[in-house]
């Protein structure tokens, strides 16, 4: 399976703002953008004023980038937005939101959504009562994920059971920290998505 293999910092400081991508580590000071607020590479300190394509290309690069996908994996979801009822651009980030492993990351059961995929394809989560090992595999409202019975005891999900006591999950999710299961109440609005990108312009990439 294709997927990124160089430095996720790199990504941050190509798009100039922090993305998360790797967990705790982003709210420390050894974070990149806290080191080097500037693009990678020999020419990343010149500045330059980007063309109306160039405002577009990068909103899409980096909510390919929060959510991990590569560009066909990417346009696959554009298209499914796009046949769907309803405004393109709050279908698509509706269809990456409830990805599994976004789910597991929103709930709390992982610090980035990188190690979310990690933990689902190791088979920790069940969904509606049986084992799911695919990342991409998209939730449904009343689906019930719950962590595996043999997992509720790594120091990896204890962890997080305690700090998901101490917040609220989304609006659109149920979470009980003490069972380590979770239910999808609704299908997220754009305001429960705290997503920083302007996703108005790809679709304005994507219509060209």
């Amino acid at each position: 399976m294709a997927r990124y293999r160089d430095a996720v910092c790199k990504l941050c400081r190509r798009e100039g703002m922090k993305l998360f991508l790797k967990g705790d580590r982003c709210y420390t000071t050894k974070c990149a953008i806290e080191k080097r607020n500037y693009a990678p590479g020999q020419h990343g300190q010149r500045r330059s004023k980007p063309s109306e394509y160039g405002l577009q290309l990068r909103e899409k690069q980096k909510m390919k980038r929060i959510y991990g996908l590569l560009e066909t994996q990417f346009r696959n979801y554009f298209r499914r937005a796009a046949r769907q009822k309803g405004v393109t651009a709050d279908n698509l980030i509706r269809l990456l939101e409830l990805r599994l492993d976004s789910v597991v990351h929103r709930i709390g059961f992982a610090a980035s959504r990188a190690q979310a995929r990690l933990l689902v394809r190791h088979r920790h989560f069940l969904v509606n009562g049986r084992r799911v090992d695919i990342p991409s595999y998209n939730l449904r409202v009343g689906d019930l994920l719950e962590l595996h019975p043999q997992s509720r005891d790594l120091a990896v999900f204890q962890g997080a059971l305690e700090s998901a006591r101490k917040r609220p999950a989304p609006g659109w999710l149920e979470l009980d920290a003490a069972t380590g299961k979770a239910t999808v109440r609704s299908l997220p609005s754009r305001e429960d998505l705290p997503v920083p990108v302007q996703e108005q312009l790809i679709v304005a990439l994507y219509s060209k």
